[in-house]
């Protein structure tokens, strides 16, 4: 497994009726396909995110929006950037990832992290806990995930989580991915160096070089070859057709994410990613277009400006 172009769809906020929402998803999900990506991947989250939009615009649930996308596609990897531990049972979550790989047909990427969004939590009715609660959860979870996803018994007496045994058949493939994604130094680059097969690192581009060393060095405290952890890096696209988008999109950037963001045409938003990201050492890009990825076209033209970037 690898993720060396993703697509990540963030905004279900589209023009038209509900009725075809659904469509919309679909048809960037099958421009990406077409286009180069090798992964698709959707938030795990119940309330749109601030920057992009309301918390009451529209938030497709993730694992059903997975296993529909699963029918739609016949190639594309699927998964979470990232799934919050916190709103599901570990043993509960290695069914459904693995239910999603069998759908797919080995396509299936556990992407998880500790969980963030505490008014999703306090309003569905999910424990928040502490910070270092949340990190404790996400490492009993993972002993019990792990295990589960390479067909072998899990069990787990925690102080979160509890396994007896907990088995998880049917699977089509020895095992299934696993991607954490944090920014972590501590807690979730370790957690990555002894659980994960791939790192999603999300912090400013301007110290992702930093980032990369330090996770070498997480890898190398417990003796692993850091060259086994691949890493990859979100950036929000905002991609314009033309000057005149281009300058208004230039308005909408959230100021705490201008560090994150990348504007510009396809072609200049390759440009920037090859010297901003691929530069700093990481080995992959996912890219989202919160903004205007539902225009048919646009993620085939993004597609093709970055493909040659990671072939």
């Amino acid at each position: 497994m690898t993720i060396r172009l993703g697509y990540q769809i963030p905004n279900y906020t589209y023009p038209g009726p509900v009725e075809t929402l659904f469509d919309t998803v679909v048809a960037q999900a099958k421009e990406a396909e077409a286009s180069g990506f090798d992964t698709v991947l959707v938030m795990d989250h119940f309330y749109q995110l601030q920057g992009i939009g309301a918390p009451e615009n529209a938030m497709l649930e993730a694992y059903t929006t997975l296993g529909a996308l699963a029918t739609a596609t016949s190639t594309i990897q699927l998964s979470t950037l990232v799934t919050g531990n916190t709103y599901r049972n570990p043993a509960l979550l290695a069914k459904t990832v693995t239910t999603l790989d069998v759908v797919s047909h080995g396509r299936a990427i556990l992407g998880i992290g500790a969980g963030w969004f505490e008014r999703e939590h306090n309003d569905y009715g999910f424990e928040f806990g502490t910070f270092g609660q949340r990190f404790e959860r996400l490492d009993e979870a993972l002993q019990i995930i792990t295990p589960m996803l390479k067909g072998e018994p899990a069990s787990l007496d925690g102080k979160w989580y509890t396994a007896r045994g907990a088995l998880n058949n049917p699977r089509v493939r020895p095992t299934i991915p696993i991607m954490l994604g944090g920014s972590g130094e501590q807690k979730t680059f370790r957690l990555a160096a002894r659980y994960a097969d791939h790192m999603n690192i999300i912090c400013d581009a301007d110290d992702l070089a930093r980032k990369v060393s330090v996770l070498r060095e997480r890898c190398e405290e417990i003796g692993r070859d850091p060259a086994t952890l691949a890493t990859s890096y979100l950036v929000m696209g905002l991609v314009g057709e033309d000057e005149q988008e281009i300058k208004e999109l230039s308005q909408e950037i959230p100021e705490d994410r201008r560090n994150r963001t990348i504007l510009g045409t396809p072609e200049q938003v390759a440009e920037q990613i090859q010297e901003r990201v691929l530069g700093a050492g990481i080995d992959g890009i996912t890219i989202n277009l919160p903004r205007n990825g539902h225009r048919p076209g646009l993620v085939s033209r993004v597609g093709a400006a970055l493909k040659p970037l990671v072939s």
